[in-house]
């Protein structure tokens, strides 16, 4: 089944382009959702009049995709956890947990694109790669302290 995309999607391809794909794909997921139409000739035509505002709106989201990952290649994350014996965490730090301290810096990111292969649950330094867009991703440097100690270190400074 050929559909034209009618917006960027990581595992087909980018706004504007004709793939391939399985004929339940298309119809049960692709076509219900609006994400893509079925290449006829009438639709063909379409594309090709409006080649010019997709490429332009390509250019923006990379641009922005650009931005934003120059904010985060430049941004640490501290987060201060409970621990127990060993270092090890109470509980986990997950994808949301960082995503919360993203918004705190004033950076809005969904949590879904921040790529953790398994929750962190030990305290350290570690990163994490987050997909800004249009294909990109940066690594974001993550510091897990101890809960106990960090309310301590501000209370000696004073």
């Amino acid at each position: 089944m050929e559909l034209i995309l009618k917006e960027t999607i990581d595992t087909l391809g980018e706004e504007g382009k004709i793939v391939k794909v399985k004929p339940g794909y298309g119809r049960n997921f692709l076509l219900p959702k609006g994400k893509a139409v079925v290449a006829t000739k009438g639709n063909l035509a379409i594309l090709e009049q409006n080649k010019a505002t997709i490429e332009a709106r390509r250019k923006q989201q990379k641009a922005e995709a650009e931005a934003l990952g120059k904010k985060i290649a430049g941004a640490s994350v501290v987060i201060a956890q409970r621990v127990g014996e060993d270092g090890r965490l109470y509980g986990s730090v997950t994808n949301g947990d960082i995503a919360a301290k993203l918004a705190e810096l004033g950076i809005e990111i969904d949590k879904k694109k921040i790529m953790l292969d398994q929750p962190i649950k030990t305290i350290g330094a570690t990163s994490a790669k987050v997909k800004v867009g249009y294909q990109m991703s940066v690594d974001l440097n993550i510091e897990i302290v101890d809960e106990a100690a960090a309310a301590a270190a501000p209370a000696a400074a004073e």
